[in-house]
């Protein structure tokens, strides 16, 4: 249960804290006093979004804190699946900073929204006058049967299966729309490796063929060139190695004369070595210099398809050729390969799908076999707010659609007159029926989903006289198994709590607050007979308050 809340420098609060009690608390004031606000500093400590203008004081924080009474048994594991600290008495604390941040804390654990919301649902139910028109939507109306089934496992298993099997599709998707994009390519890309690879460059060395084919393109040249050159050295009148060999000839005979002719003669027989070695080495060259056609035209050939291919993917060396052939490769392959992959995620799709129709028909029959015990639920407790003949029809189809809840279709339909057409609620409800028919789901709900804590803004809109006693009984009586607030106009609600809080607007050094106080059972008197009789209350509205309290 609620236990405590204490709020700070949030709208018109500037400071106020209040302890609650077990059972059920009335909550009253007159319209504009602040109700909307207590609710909405509630709202905020249980993980709604923050928004700045509800700081009071721009420089300075907003603190709102919650206390909450828990049993160990039935919060513990919930606190260990969020990996938070348990305690009996947990306080969740929610700070909005003037600089726009908000902090939320449990038990003095910071925790994000995601985690507060995981632990704040199980805390509270807040029912506002928006979820009056909520019962309205199909999906709130889904929840009701499957609070009612027992269907939370099977939801959540579902809810899991279906976003794996949503994912699945969503790759298959891509990955046939990324096959037919390489398909368009492939052709192209297979074409171009190809040919790559029937050039065979693994082993290409472009300088050596481009050397090779030089060689071979000018073998006759080459081989006139170095006879002559060789002529020009032996010669045997005017060849430079014989005109050498005279000229060491005739420095032998000086040798003896002065060392200094020694030194001549030894470096112009180095020359004349040197020479000879150049002269036969001409001659090996020339004799191994052979044309050979199909060579030639075969290194010309593959400068050529070279030349080509590096012209065709701008490049200018085999490397980058051979770089560029590895990645057509693997895009090929990654193409080739798309087909296995979205032929294995369609098994995987298709055994989703019957998992998942399986868990869409369990959900279905479940919420089939509770419509006979809701319906009797509901018209029993219309039937104690003053609609006897309230009829409602649940038309509940299944569907080959995977929804977020289900594969159910389902359109709910209400007459509260005998001999009148069923049709939606939106259409033959009024907003005092309205309330009713909440309160009356609410309260069946109560039997089944064990939240600690419910609070009712407004219910009794539209209602009025003996309807009010008869919906405060039901109040009453929900409290006897969980906590209630009801924010309320009517006397009727307001005599029935345990605890009544009023709601007022104070101006204390000319800036307006909020306040709450709890009201003695004096000022209860005083507070009822006002809601009954206005200010200038009566004797008569006294003394009906004074009954309505006991």
């Amino acid at each position: 249960m609620l236990s405590k809340l204490s709020i700070k420098n949030f709208a018109l609060i500037d400071d106020v804290c209040v302890d609650f009690t077990s059972g059920l608390t009335s909550i009253t004031g007159e319209t504009g006093a602040g109700k909307s606000i207590i609710l909405g500093a509630l709202s905020l400590v249980l993980g709604k979004r923050a928004d700045l203008n509800s700081i009071r004081n721009n420089a300075l924080k907003c603190i709102i804190e919650a206390e909450f009474v828990l049993e160990k048994s039935k919060f513990l594991i919930l606190f260990n699946k969020c990996e938070l600290d348990f305690d009996t008495h947990t306080i969740i604390r929610r700070e909005l900073l003037p600089s726009g941040k908000s902090r939320a804390f449990v038990n003095d654990t910071p925790v994000t929204l995601s985690q507060l919301h995981s632990i704040s649902n199980h805390l509270v139910d807040i029912h506002s006058q928006h979820e009056t028109f909520s019962l309205l939507s199909e999906a709130y109306q889904l929840e009701i049967l499957d609070i009612l089934a027992g269907n939370l496992v099977l939801s959540e298993n579902y809810s899991e299966k279906l976003k794996d099997y949503k994912e699945v599709s969503e790759t298959i998707l891509e990955l046939v729309y990324k096959k037919e994009s390489a398909s368009k390519e492939l052709d192209y890309n297979t074409f171009l490796y190809d040919e790559l690879v029937e050039a065979n460059l693994k082993n290409a060395n472009q300088d050596v063929l481009e050397e090779t084919y030089s060689k071979l393109n000018n073998t006759e040249a080459i081989q006139e060139t170095l006879k002559s050159v060789n002529g020009l050295l032996n010669e045997e009148q005017y060849g430079a190695l014989n005109i050498l060999k005279e000229t060491r000839n005739l420095l032998v005979k000086l040798n003896t004369v002065s060392s200094d002719f020694g030194n001549l003669y030894e470096r112009l027989n180095c020359v004349i070595i040197e020479m000879d070695d150049v002269s036969e080495e001409m001659i090996n060259l020339s004799s191994s210099i052979e044309a050979d056609p199909s060579l030639l035209n075969e290194i010309n050939e593959k400068l050529q398809t070279i030349y080509k291919l590096q012209k065709k993917h701008t490049v200018a060396t085999i490397t980058q050729l051979l770089e560029i052939q590895t990645v057509l490769e693997e895009k090929i392959e990654i193409t080739n390969n798309l087909d296995g992959k979205i032929k294995k995620l369609e098994i995987f799709q298709e055994n989703l799908h019957k998992t998942l129709k399986a868990l869409a028909d369990k959900i279905h029959k479940k919420r089939l076999s509770v419509i006979p015990t809701l319906k009797n639920k509901l018209t029993n407790t219309l039937n104690d707010l003053g609609m006897p003949n309230a009829t409602f029809k649940f038309e509940l189809t299944s569907t080959t659609i995977f929804k977020n809840n289900g594969t159910d279709s389902l359109l709910l339909l209400f007459t509260a007159n005998k001999g009148h057409n069923f049709g939606p609620l939106n259409k033959v409800a009024s907003g005092g029926e309205l309330s009713r028919i909440m309160l009356s789901f609410k309260a069946v709900i109560a039997q089944y989903k064990r939240l600690p804590t419910a609070i009712f803004d407004e219910i009794d809109s539209g209602v009025s006289g003996e309807i009010a006693y008869k919906m405060a009984e039901i109040l009453k009586e929900m409290s006897l198994t969980m906590q209630i607030f009801v924010i309320t106009h009517l006397p009727q609600l307001a005599a029935v709590g345990n605890q009544h809080i009023k709601i007022f607007k104070e101006d204390v050094n000319q800036i307006t607050q909020t306040k709450l106080k709890t009201l003695t059972k004096e000022e209860r008197i005083t507070e009822i007979a006002e809601m009954i009789g206005g200010k200038n209350k009566s004797i008569s509205a006294i003394n009906q308050a004074k009954e309505l309290l006991n």
